[in-house]
């Protein structure tokens, strides 16, 4: 196969899901969700990161990984480097970057122009625009189904009339279901209208508002924030245990709603599950519309699988789509992910893209996942190592602060990452049933208020991942 031929964007994501395969989900959320495949020529593959300190993580931890993941794709022998993608030169081969600058949407300096003449009291220009939106992701490419027609509905209404309807309006899902997408479609929708807005992570958001504070910058930050016409801020679940940052975000709100700009913000549960957050901010969020976005039916996912293959241009029979949509996955990025593995495996090989091909295929993917999940003394490893506690300890009796977390950790990483039931891991650490449930518990409830802890786990996972 003449891979010179192919896009980088499209082996990249066929690469991405081989790597699914291999990588746990958090891994894979935190630092290669985002990337895109950028230029591949003379053996070299270049792969475009969100920001310098995922190119460099990527490049440090994944490199071998991302390495073998490509080969396999590409045919041959691959180089790979990693760039920032909004960067230079790079800007301009990503895609997304390139859509959001199409001729019906205006460079970001005249929307600016254009908010601040019809909004004269509004002095100083949100910073973040087209440039930080998908241009994928707009309402055009949402595959409507029941099990997220409400939180379509409330977000096209809500792009309609921004500020008049459903303010705020809280999209909720597991990972990988579309809220994200949403919320980005709304953002595409209010650039073309001459809107300003402004669209940030609550991790950006966060370290704004720190900065601010440790600048003396306070002001700016209320003045940029509290300019925009539409605020869209994605996962508010990692507010939790921010207790300064809900300060400045709840005050960021109430001028906001007063003034009747909207808000639209995303969480990975409900806002009930919320429960660390301040009650008078989980009031406010309560107070518009809450919508959530449940796992695709057969249906949908159907619908998915046509518009992806459309989008790679391949042709694919109905009964290869309805094998593929049978299956079930736990996101649409998996589902999508198995249509670009088939289409990559026909391509390498020749072979046409049947039932046949779908079925190895999905028997590969099925063993690489049971292949991939670490052993026991493997997940004890790399915890051991994680915390420089040896293996002994954590079976033992000390009770001291450093030894109890890595001990619970180690259960909750047998637990998600090993496969292992309680009743295992209680043999596996010398541990009562009661105590391992409690430490499960325990790391899963802590690991959405402490960032130490959920790096901590990153860590180990990937480890794991590297074998």
């Amino acid at each position: 196969m003449n891979t010179d031929r192919q896009s980088p964007d499209r082996l990249w994501d066929a690469a991405l899901g081989e790597l699914q395969l291999q990588v746990a989900r958090p891994a894979f959320e935190t630092w290669l969700k985002d990337t895109q495949g950028l230029a591949y020529a003379d053996g070299v593959f270049s792969v475009g990161a969100p920001n310098a300190f995922i190119s460099e993580m990527l490049e440090q931890r994944m490199y071998p990984l991302i390495e073998r993941a490509l080969e396999r794709v590409c045919g041959e022998a691959v180089s790979v480097q990693f760039r920032v993608a909004i960067s230079g030169d790079d800007a301009a081969q990503s895609d997304a970057h390139a859509s959001a600058q199409a001729d019906d949407a205006p460079p970001a300096d005249e929307q600016a122009t254009h908010a601040d003449a019809q909004s004269p009291t509004r002095n100083t220009p949100p910073t973040r625009s087209a440039a930080a939106l998908n241009a994928r992701y707009t309402f055009d490419r949402f595959i409507v189904g029941k099990s997220n027609e409400l939180a379509h509905a409330a977000a096209q209404a809500v792009a309609d009339k921004p500020g008049l309807i459903y303010n705020p309006l809280v999209l909720y899902s597991d990972v990988g279901l579309g809220k994200t997408h949403l919320l980005h479609a709304i953002g595409q929708q209010a650039l073309a209208k001459r809107m300003s807005l402004i669209y940030a992570t609550t991790e950006e958001f966060t370290n704004e508002y720190i900065s601010a504070i440790r600048e003396g910058k306070t002001e700016d930050f209320r003045m940029r924030y509290r300019s925009a016409d539409l605020l869209l801020l994605d996962d508010i679940q990692f507010l939790i245990g921010k207790e300064q940052t809900q300060e400045g975000f709840f005050h960021t709100f109430n001028a906001l709603h007063m003034s009747n700009r909207q808000i639209v913000i995303t969480s990975d549960r409900p806002v009930t599950a919320l429960k660390v957050l301040e009650d008078r901010i989980s009031s406010r969020l309560s107070g518009g519309l809450v919508a959530d976005i449940q796992p695709p039916d057969l249906e949908t996912r159907l619908a998915i699988l046509r518009a992806k293959a459309e989008h790679l241009r391949i042709a694919v029979s109905p009964d290869v789509l309805e094998l593929l949509g049978a299956r079930i996955f736990r996101n649409i990025r998996e589902l999508e992910g198995s249509l670009n593995r088939v289409a990559a495996y026909a391509q390498l090989t020749g072979r046409p893209l049947d039932a046949d091909l779908v079925r190895q295929v999905a028997a590969d993917a099925q063993n690489a996942v049971e292949q991939r999940l670490p052993s026991e003394r493997e997940a004890l490893d790399a915890v051991s190592a994680h915390y420089g506690v040896d293996i002994e300890a954590l079976r033992g009796v000390k009770r001291d602060k450093k030894t109890a977390l890595a001990r619970q950790v180690a259960m909750y990483i047998l637990q998600e990452d090993a496969h292992l039931n309680s009743a295992a891991i209680a043999r596996a650490l010398d541990k009562k049933h009661p105590t391992v449930l409690h430490g499960c518990k325990t790391i899963k409830s802590r690991q959405n208020v402490d960032d130490k802890l959920r790096r901590d786990i990153i860590s180990i996972r990937e480890t794991l991942a590297q074998g």
